[in-house]
């Protein structure tokens, strides 16, 4: 298990011109299948050793004006500052496997939640420049390798819906988000794209 990351940096990099690249990012997410809703949103000064000076939870039942990337981005960015990073949370469903009565798998789809945050020049010391102006943290990367269990033909074809949502989301972003730089990356440093190759070339 891997934490799986992508990072975006944009060209003339400047802190006011956050909010639309955030909002571009959130557009493709929804494209992809995800949320276009935006469960949470944090804003954190100077460093991640710092607490939170601004948090908001939005309720599933909120009205869904209040939720939008837009509304929720202008009420975290309100006063922008360039020590600041700003953390949004979305969710899209992935397939995961569950053990029926019996010794089948079965599969469902649960949410899973996205991290998206946006770096100012100045936060953590330039973090910015190894983490992407923008960085999108997906967690775990287990739903699109399930490297601890046995592939069937039905397994196979749920781990590539999951894997295709995660590539038409960053090809969306290569297209149309304004990026000079992406970079798909682990903690581990390990290729996913490698792994998921010598995945599903274990599946006959």
């Amino acid at each position: 298990m891997d934490q799986l990351y992508l990072s975006l940096w944009y060209p003339n990099f400047r802190v006011d011109a956050l909010p639309a690249a955030l909002e571009k990012v959130m557009e493709q997410f929804a494209a992809a299948g995800g949320s276009s809703r935006v469960a949470a949103a944090t804003v954190y000064p100077i460093s991640w050793n710092e607490s939170p000076i601004w948090q908001r939870v939005y309720r599933s039942e909120a009205d869904d004006e209040e939720t939008t990337p837009r509304a929720v981005v202008s009420a975290a960015m309100e006063t922008p500052h360039d020590d600041y990073a700003w953390e949004f949370e979305l969710v899209w469903d992935l397939w995961i496997p569950e053990q029926s009565g019996g010794f089948d798998t079965m599969w469902r789809q649960e949410p899973r939640t996205v991290r998206v945050v946006a770096f100012g020049p100045q936060f953590d010391e330039g973090a910015y420049e190894t983490n992407g102006h923008i960085r999108v943290d997906f967690g775990l990367d287990t739903p699109f390798l399930y490297e601890d269990m046995e592939l069937d033909q039905d397994a196979v074809a749920r781990v590539r819906q999951n894997v295709q949502r995660l590539v038409d989301f960053t090809q969306g972003i290569s297209k149309s988000g304004g990026i000079s730089t992406r970079l798909l990356w682990s903690e581990s440093g390990e290729s996913l794209a490698r792994r998921l190759i010598d995945r599903l070339q274990q599946v006959n």
